[in-house]
């Protein structure tokens, strides 16, 4: 299978990078029969759902290595999923190579590249997603049939990271209009407005969430709603949901691109970068944001190393992100959250990538908690801080973060960790999951359409009509419009309104 061919960089004063051209433009006829076959198919010989993270480092090597050939080359899709070693050689040029050196959890290599955080089952109306309370203990799968699964989900934290569970809540609603689609009319309305409004209220603070959402329903309206036929609109909501997912995997690749441009590579040792939470393929899908660009510096043979921020109460950088780095081969350490300031005022830090749950218009940020202490040390210290998100976590309708709601989670998180208690008994705990940063302490914005600076209003809006007017120009192959339905882009924060 020949390279994609390469494109110059598209932001002025970019650094030359090798950057693939639009895997839309590669796709073929067959690109929806070939994503669905790999969504199908992807790591279904990998564990069963109870294996351990030690027994499943090779499979992690092989679906990692599928999910970049199936993903960024769909047409091809086919042939790679039948294992030929042809196929599985392309795909490794997709993925970040092995560090040298570098052992995994069996002992041997690490796997190069990292796991997608969901998949499609055997059948079109199973989604298999990871539980990633159980990492890195366990890889165990959790079924998601429907929007209320998918809800479920969500809340209890199987599936977090505002990209991620956008396309998780949109792939359920999907499911849920296939249930619906033989039911009355009205009471198929009834059950995907019930569904959407329950996956909205899954989790408040991430925009991405409603934006998913409110994007189906609003192509359920403009094919009819209640009057349109039951496998139409299961067909239009699936496709939408497809779409979802696809161009999240395109702008995040682009983001990792930009990213990278942006960081500025120290020239006689490596780059020391600090993560908050996780912001890998778990959290986002099948590349990652603020992680992705450390995919990006790595796969580019930069030397770097990542300093792993523990993330309290729920441990997503010890649990998740240290995990992902290890199966990449990345050199990372963890640290306590509290330790941040000491490695910046000794000048072990270069930059602070964190990724975002919501952005205001004006640039402010929410985040998981603790982002807004890094953002303050980082001012001190003079270390660039870069928030790392798609546009689809920003809300144009939220004018500063002072509105943006702050999801308060269950004091347990806090009291206990892994099951066991750390304080006395009936000791009070306060549990806000994010905090917001505020836009002045912002080095950049690192979206699909470039990075962003200050104003961060009219950058904003700028990164928009550009980002309309790619699409506009390279339409999702998995989006096919009935006659009548010329479809919607939504802007998060931009309700569908619709009552059909």
């Amino acid at each position: 299978m020949p390279d994609l061919p390469i494109v110059p960089p598209t932001e002025p004063g970019d650094a030359a990078i090798d950057r693939p051209a639009s895997p839309a433009a590669a796709v073929g006829a067959d690109v929806d029969v070939a994503r669905r076959q790999f969504f199908r198919r992807f790591a279904g010989d990998m564990v069963n759902t109870a294996a351990t993270v030690v027994g499943a480092a090779q499979a992690l090597r092989e679906t990692s290595t599928l999910a970049a050939q199936a993903i960024l080359h769909p047409a091809s899709g086919a042939a790679t999923l039948a294992g030929s070693a042809a196929a599985r050689a392309d795909a490794e040029l997709m993925v970040a190579p092995t560090a040298p050196g570098a052992e995994g959890p069996d002992g041997g290599h690490a796997p190069a590249g990292f796991r997608t955080p969901f998949r499609y089952g055997e059948a079109d109306d199973v989604l298999l997603v990871i539980d990633q309370r159980r990492l890195p203990g366990e890889l165990v799968e959790v079924e998601v049939r429907s929007a209320r699964d998918a809800s479920a989900a969500i809340r209890d934290m199987v599936i977090r990271g505002a990209p991620a569970i956008g396309q998780v809540a949109a792939v359920g609603l999907a499911l849920t209009a296939h249930q619906a689609r033989q039911l009355d009319p009205y009471a198929r309305r009834a059950t995907l407005r019930g569904s959407a409004a329950a996956l909205i209220a899954a989790r408040p603070t991430a925009v991405n969430l409603r934006w998913a959402v409110d994007r189906l329903m609003a192509r359920y309206a403009a094919i009819g709603g209640a009057e349109a036929d039951g496998l139409a609109i299961a067909q239009v909501l699936r496709e939408e949901a497809d779409a979802i997912v696809w161009e999240a995997t395109v702008d995040h690749g682009r983001l990792a691109d930009f990213g990278l441009v942006e960081l500025e590579r120290p020239e006689s040792r490596p780059m020391q970068l600090l993560t908050h939470c996780n912001t890998g393929p778990l959290a986002c899908g099948q590349f990652g944001t603020a992680l992705g660009v450390v995919q990006a510096a790595h796969n580019a043979g930069w030397p770097l190393h990542v300093w792993v921020d523990e993330t309290r109460p729920y441990l997503q950088g010890a649990r998740l992100t240290a995990w992902e780095l290890k199966q990449a081969g990345v050199p990372h350490t963890l640290v306590a959250d509290v330790a941040a300031g000491f490695l910046m005022s000794r000048g072990e830090v270069d930059a602070v990538l964190v990724g975002a749950d919501r952005i205001a218009a004006n640039g402010d940020t929410a985040n998981k908690v603790g982002t807004y202490t890094l953002a303050v040390l980082a001012a001190r210290h003079a270390v660039p801080f870069y928030v790392v998100a798609p546009l689809s976590s920003v809300d144009p309708a939220m004018a500063d973060g002072a509105a943006i709601p702050i999801e308060e989670r269950p004091a347990d998180e806090v009291l206990f960790v892994q099951g066991r208690p750390i304080a006395p008994p009936d000791t009070a705990a306060r549990n806000p999951a994010f905090d917001v940063t505020p836009a002045a302490l912002i080095s950049a914005i690192v979206t699909e359409e470039g990075a962003l600076r200050a104003p961060f209003g009219s950058a904003l809006e700028s990164a928009f009509e550009r980002r309309r007017a790619r699409r506009a120009a390279e339409p999702s192959p998995f989006r096919r419009a009935p006659a009548g339905d010329q479809g919607t882009e939504l802007r998060p924060g931009q309700a569908h309104g619709a009552r059909a």
